[in-house]
């Protein structure tokens, strides 16, 4: 796993971590602890922003033949053809079949986007509402907020990129940021 973190880093993530000690956006972790202090049996997850740098990094990853499952995490599609590129084929898949249930007592859809993000469903809704309202108040730049939800993210698959860009979108006043 450490193998793994490293040949990540060198691709630049714009998060790394783990759920034991964090991410590396929260303050008091430095990569190269987050990576030594990395163990045997846990997890690693690393985010990437475009899909020529998921190829190369999973190219990167087959070559170094480092024993452990990979799992990404995307669009179904953008998946496949990054994996057949890279000269493997998926072995499995899962979907999510969305929400059931009391749906009625959900956040709204804006905040939703937000905390399904986080693997482990971190971010808080009340938290994602103050960065929203911050935004769109000016008293926060859409990078700031989408750091300050990126840290409460334990398991780093936040994508503060991607949050920056639906905030900008928010702050512009934009209706219908999607999926």
């Amino acid at each position: 796993l450490q193998e793994f973190m490293r040949i990540c880093l060198k691709y630049l993530p714009v998060n790394m971590g783990d759920s034991k000690q964090g991410n590396m956006l929260q303050d008091d972790i430095h990569i190269e602890t987050l990576i030594s202090n990395q163990e045997d049996g846990a997890g690693a997850t690393a985010v990437f922003t475009d899909l020529d740098t998921l190829q190369k990094v999973v190219e990167e990853l087959i070559r170094a033949d480092l024993g452990i499952s990979i799992n990404i995490s995307g669009l179904m599609d953008e998946v496949q053809t990054c994996c057949r590129r890279a000269g493997i084929e998926r072995h499995s898949a899962e979907h999510s079949l969305g929400f059931w249930g009391a749906k009625d007592r959900l956040p709204e859809r804006e905040v939703l986007i937000f905390h399904t993000m986080c693997g482990h469903g971190m971010v808080s809704f009340n938290i994602i509402r103050k960065m929203i309202e911050y935004v769109k108040l000016r008293r926060l730049t859409p990078k700031k907020a989408a750091k300050i939800m990126a840290k409460c993210c334990e398991c780093a698959a936040f994508n503060p990129v991607r949050s920056e860009m639906l905030l900008e979108k928010i702050g512009r006043g934009e209706k219908g940021m999607g999926q």
